[in-house]
C-alpha cells in the first residue's frame, strides 16, 4: 500500500516541516518513505512545497506526477496542484486562506479551516498542523500515537508549544475522521 501527497503553501507556513514529520512518523513505523522539498528562492512569503510518499515497498522515485492527495494551504497551490490529482484523491484546502473551491469532480474535497481553528486554540501558527492532522485522518496514513511522538521529539527544544500543537494536530485529526465517517454513509 502506499500514499502520497503533495502538500504545499507560501513560505513560512510550516510546508516542509509537517511533510518531514509524515515522513519521519512513516520511517519510525518501519515504512519506505521519501520526503522531495521544493521551494523559490524567497524562503519566507515564497511558494514551497513538498512530496512524501509512504509505502510497504521501496519508493521507486520520490516525484509523483499524478499524487493521491494534495494538501494547497493557499490559492496559488490549490490553482497548481488540483490538475494533477489522480482521479479519486482527495484535495484538502485550506478555506482559511482560501474561497475557491475544487474546480473539479472527480476528486474528494475536504475543507479543512486550518486558521481558523488555530487562531481558535490560541495557536495561530499551528495551522499546519491541523492541516496535517486532517490529512491523517482521512487516510490513516500514519499511526496517530506514532505521529504524536514525532511531534513530541520536533519541539523537545520548546516544550511549550508540545502541547498547543497536539492540541491543534488532533483539532485536524477529528476534522478529517468526520469527513471520512461522511462518505461512508
Amino acid at each position: 500500500m502506499q500514499k502520497d501527497i503533495i502538500l504545499a503553501g507560501f513560505g513560512g507556513q510550516g510546508i516542509l516541516l509537517i511533510g518531514k514529520m509524515l515522513a519521519y512518523t512513516g520511517m519510525q513505523e518501519g515504512k519506505e518513505v521519501s520526503w522531495l522539498p521544493s521551494y523559490g528562492p524567497e524562503m519566507r512569503g515564497g511558494t514551497c512545497n513538498c512530496t512524501v510518499v509512504i509505502s510497504d515497498r521501496p519508493v521507486g522515485s520520490p516525484v509523483i506526477q499524478r499524487p493521491r492527495a494534495v494538501l494547497a494551504m493557499n490559492l496559488p497551490s490549490l490553482e497548481k496542484f488540483e490538475p494533477d490529482l489522480r482521479p479519486g484523491g482527495h484535495l484538502f484546502i485550506n478555506t482559511s486562506l482560501i474561497s475557491q473551491g475544487a474546480q473539479r469532480d472527480d476528486i474528494e474535497v475536504v475543507d479543512v479551516p486550518a486558521n481558523d481553528i488555530a487562531q481558535e486554540l490560541g495557536n495561530p501558527r499551528g495551522a499546519n498542523m491541523v492541516a496535517l492532522g486532517a490529512y491523517v485522518g482521512v487516510t490513516d496514513a500514519v499511526s496517530v500515537e506514532q505521529l504524536e511522538n514525532v511531534v513530541r521529539h520536533t519541539f523537545a527544544a520548546k516544550p511549550s508549544v508540545i502541547d498547543v500543537n497536539i492540541e491543534a494536530l488532533h483539532r485536524g485529526i477529528e476534522l478529517g475522521r468526520q469527513h471520512a465517517a461522511g462518505k461512508e454513509d
